[in-house]
């Protein structure tokens, strides 16, 4: 028996899409717990003065979190 996720992704590799707190490009996805998760990155802003810390622009959202952008 194969239990997965029933539906196609909503959103696709380098597509442009809108979230509550900003835009980004999604980067992958991958079905998690019957729904598809996210990899988004936010485009980076100039750089600060203490330099970059690391990823700090690419979050996991779910699929319910995204809107096109």
């Amino acid at each position: 028996m194969c239990i997965g996720v029933s539906k196609l992704p909503k959103f696709r590799h380098a597509q442009l899409v809108s979230f509550v707190g900003g835009e980004g490009i999604v980067k992958s996805y991958k079905p998690e717990s019957g729904n598809w998760t996210y990899l988004i990155e936010m485009a980076l802003g100039l750089e600060p003065d203490f330099g970059r810390v690391g990823a700090e622009t690419m979050l996991f959202l779910n699929e319910a979190d995204l809107r096109t952008a």
